[in-house]
């Protein structure tokens, strides 16, 4: 093993690089839900998870299932919940291990109100997340132990974008989210503020960027081997977007390769701000 750092790229091909990391596995877990009530979707997983904060995925839904646009009125919300949460359920989970978490860019959506109160009325409790939290609790999920001294994690999501590191304790910064140009913000200057955060991640702590997010999601699928948790991201450079969200997300990845010089972008499949938010529950 080389100690869990990427591979070199093979000669002539970016898309072949690995990333060799093994998390520990639980053992005698319980299995714990958490549903993240997004911008424009649900997103949810069952994880196995063990006294020692050791945890695995066992399902993930991302957005298809529970998305919004189709949910005209409140019953309509009120049957899609009942339903989603029936799914978890069924996958095991016991409903006091069901929790929500709504996410800071979601909370600026008018939905997300309706629907946090529908789950009130059917006694689960909604935990509103700030992004300062959401970017401490993405890097304890992102961030193996392995490279807390020497990396640091980018989560590039629709609303925003949290960019921490460890430097005693957590520091996180917000710039702008793949959505940006529907507050009308221009690409230079999205990049620019971008670039300017990202130079305030010390210079030791630029070895591995984890990032995750929609964005370096859609990048990820495109190369991911199999099965593998860790994908290596190619250069921003070599990405051809055709979707208006994915060019301005590939735009603030170039912002943050350019100001880390960085060139290992991991992205993890099963790493979730969300989950890190069960592990703290789980004293």
């Amino acid at each position: 093993s080389n100690n869990g750092h990427a591979a070199a790229p093979s000669s002539g091909s970016e898309t072949t690089r690995s990333f060799n990391y093994q998390p520990e596995k639980p053992v005698d877990g319980e299995y714990k839900g958490v549903v993240e009530v997004g911008a424009s979707g649900f997103n949810s997983f069952v994880v196995n998870m063990d006294k020692e904060n050791r945890w695995e995925i066992i399902s993930k839904d991302f957005g298809k299932s529970f998305a919004y646009e189709g949910l005209a009125n409140t019953e309509d919300i009120r049957k899609g919940l009942k339903d989603y949460i029936g799914m978890m359920l069924d996958k095991g989970v016991k409903s006091k291990n069901i929790h929500f978490v709504i996410s800071s860019g979601a909370q600026k959506e008018p939905k997300t109100s309706v629907i946090s109160a529908e789950l009130r009325k059917m006694g689960f409790v909604v935990n509103l997340v700030t992004a300062e939290q959401e970017g401490k609790l993405a890097l304890k999920s992102v961030l193996p132990k392995a490279y807390e001294d020497n990396s640091f994690v980018v989560d590039i999501g629709s609303g925003n974008t949290k960019i921490s590191w460890i430097d005693g304790d957590t520091k996180s910064v917000e710039a702008p989210g793949a959505k940006y140009y529907e507050k009308d913000l221009k690409d230079d200057a999205v990049y620019t503020e971008v670039k300017k955060l990202g130079e305030k991640i010390p210079a030791n702590k630029r070895e591995v960027c984890f990032i995750i997010g929609g964005v370096p999601f859609e990048l990820a699928s495109q190369t991911r081997q199999g099965e593998e948790r860790f994908t290596v991201l190619n250069d921003p450079a070599s990405y051809k977007a055709d979707k208006v969200k994915t060019k301005s997300g590939v735009n603030i990845y170039k912002a943050i390769k350019d100001a880390t010089n960085c060139d290992t972008f991991v992205f993890d499949w099963d790493a979730n701000f969300t989950i890190v938010f069960l592990l703290s529950l789980n004293k």
